[in-house]
């Protein structure tokens, strides 16, 4: 699954979080709510940057995608 497609099913504390951290390790408690709506993590998707097991980050691909869309939504409120 996507990064478009899992988004809109995380709760909004965990949006904000992906926003406002941005490219940093993604905590095991934000982990387990992405693999809640996008299923389980396989190096295979394209959301994630690795197998490393120690730290957890997302692609470029995923921080991208993110960035853009925290920017939309910041148009959206002007």
């Amino acid at each position: 699954m996507n990064v478009e497609n899992w988004w809109p099913l995380l709760n909004s504390s965990t949006r904000q979080w992906l926003i406002d951290n941005n490219g940093d390790v993604v905590p095991p408690n934000i982990l387990d709510q992405i693999e809640a709506v996008a299923g389980p993590l396989t190096p295979e998707a394209p959301w994630v940057a690795g197998d490393d097991t120690e730290e957890f980050l997302l692609s470029d691909q995923a921080i991208d995608w993110i960035e853009e869309a925290a920017n939309a939504e910041g148009s959206a409120e002007d």
